[in-house]
């Protein structure tokens, strides 16, 4: 079991690794090939550094440059995460954020002639399906991300209305530098991306699991010690082909814990029947998940 466990934290160590530099890549590509030909904005971080780069290019007598913002907007955000969220999640938003800021000046843009909606949906989908990719390996690429989790851990509410002010203003900005037709864009490109992450990470759904187990102890004591879940015990259940007294648990969970709670219910009893649904609402009492 120790040399499994080494294996599995080496196997989640390279591929989080692996996550931030596909994450790196994919926001280089659609900030030097897309967006920035097309005269329009990312979202939230982003877009920020995007919006100081054009400003100091209009009326500073120095230029400050997207991947260089983009690190500096973000390192406030790594002292925060580090105080409130955890250090192993810190860590990998630093290294997602280097490589981000790395790659933004080593991927040279290309002067190509695209229609601004092709830049729009393109870049939109690159960066969607890398940052995706990135938080469905369990790291953030910085930024709201930080903010977000922090306000949803003290608050327990979601930050979209605050993420959809910032976005305003990057929007809003757009139109003043390059038109309201360029506006209209960026906002295509913050919709498009929004909901490309969403199809590629499902982390912040929360999921009902039903296990029904002969072996409810283990499974209960398990969950409560790794994960802090409340579960609802439903006693004298039986199965109908072997008539065999089982136990049903119903716990709530959010999409990350699926992999520990599958582990936990694998190792405790191999012949449990578990079923897995998405929730749509909870009411009550439901502490978020703290990320390490």
């Amino acid at each position: 079991m120790d040399q499994l466990d080494k294996f599995n934290r080496r196997y989640n160590f390279l591929s989080k690794l692996s996550a931030a530099l596909f994450y790196s890549i994919a926001v280089a590509v659609a900030l030097n090939f897309f967006w920035t030909p097309g005269h329009m904005y990312s979202s939230g971080i982003t877009g920020f550094a995007q919006l100081i780069n054009t400003v100091s290019e209009r009326y500073l007598p120095f230029t400050l440059s997207t991947s260089i913002m983009y690190f500096v907007l973000n390192f406030p955000l790594f002292i925060l995460a580090w105080l409130k969220i955890g250090h192993k999640f810190t860590f990998f938003t630093i290294v997602a954020v280097v490589l981000g800021s790395i790659m933004m000046h080593v991927i040279q843009p290309l002067h190509m002639d695209l229609d601004p909606v092709v830049c729009a949906i393109f870049g939109a989908t690159i960066n969607g399906v890398g940052t995706g990719f990135a938080l469905k390996n369990g790291i953030s690429t910085g930024g709201l991300d930080i903010i977000g989790i922090v306000i949803r851990q003290k608050t327990g509410i979601s930050y979209g209305k605050f993420n959809i002010f910032i976005n305003l203003i990057i929007i809003a900005a757009a139109g003043f530098m390059f038109g309201w037709t360029r506006a209209l864009y960026s906002a295509l490109t913050i919709f498009i991306n929004g909901r490309v992450i969403d199809a590629v990470y499902t982390q912040h759904k929360k999921m009902q699991v039903m296990i029904v187990t002969q072996h409810p102890q283990h499974i209960i004591d398990g969950i409560q010690n790794r994960m802090h879940r409340g579960i609802t015990i439903l006693h004298d259940a039986e199965g109908a082909y072997s008539h065999i007294e089982k136990t049903v648990l119903i716990t709530i969970i959010d999409r990350y814990d699926l992999y520990d709670i599958r582990q936990i219910v694998k190792k405790a009893d191999p012949y449990a029947f578990m079923s897995v649904s998405e929730v749509e609402k909870v009411y009550g009492r439901f502490k978020e998940q703290e990320i390490v």
